[in-house]
């Protein structure tokens, strides 16, 4: 019984060595199996299932624009440094609470100078990196609001 279980994988051994060795000459020909090995490359006309490249996924950050945009009453004036002046009409943002000049979105000032429809001037500063909920425009933090006549 000892003799059979050694020779039972010595003989798969052999028989996997001898498969291993008995490779042809690479030129086509067959090999003393009768196989003849796999040299050419494969037929370009087989067709079979096309490989799709995943989708990029869209950019994760917000463009700043270098410039603020103009406002439907005219341009803007130049912002000194640092700081910013606006002038147009409020407009209601998508979430409610939000109000929006000029594509920017007012973060602060005076609620009761600032409502939608109201033609206003306002001086305050440019905050991109600020995280707001209302999902639109630049956040402008206001330091100054009054209506224009």
């Amino acid at each position: 019984m000892r003799i059979f279980r050694l020779a039972v994988p010595a003989l798969a051994v052999s028989l996997a060595l001898g498969a291993c060795g008995g490779q042809g000459t690479g030129d086509g020909t067959p090999t003393p199996t009768g196989a003849t090995p796999v040299t050419t490359p494969p037929d370009p006309t087989v067709t079979g299932p096309v490989p799709t490249t995943p989708a990029q996924p869209p950019p994760s950050t917000v463009p700043v624009p270098t410039r603020p945009p103009k406002s439907p009453g005219g341009p803007t004036k130049p912002p000194p440094e640092g700081a910013a002046t606006l002038t147009g009409t409020v407009e209601s943002g998508v979430e409610p609470g939000c109000l929006l000049l000029d594509g920017y979105l007012l973060i602060g000032g005076p609620r009761d100078v600032l409502t939608a429809g109201a033609s206003v001037i306002v001086t305050g500063k440019i905050q991109p990196d600020l995280m707001t909920t209302c999902q639109q425009g630049t956040p402008f933090m206001v330091e100054t609001a009054a209506r224009r006549g």
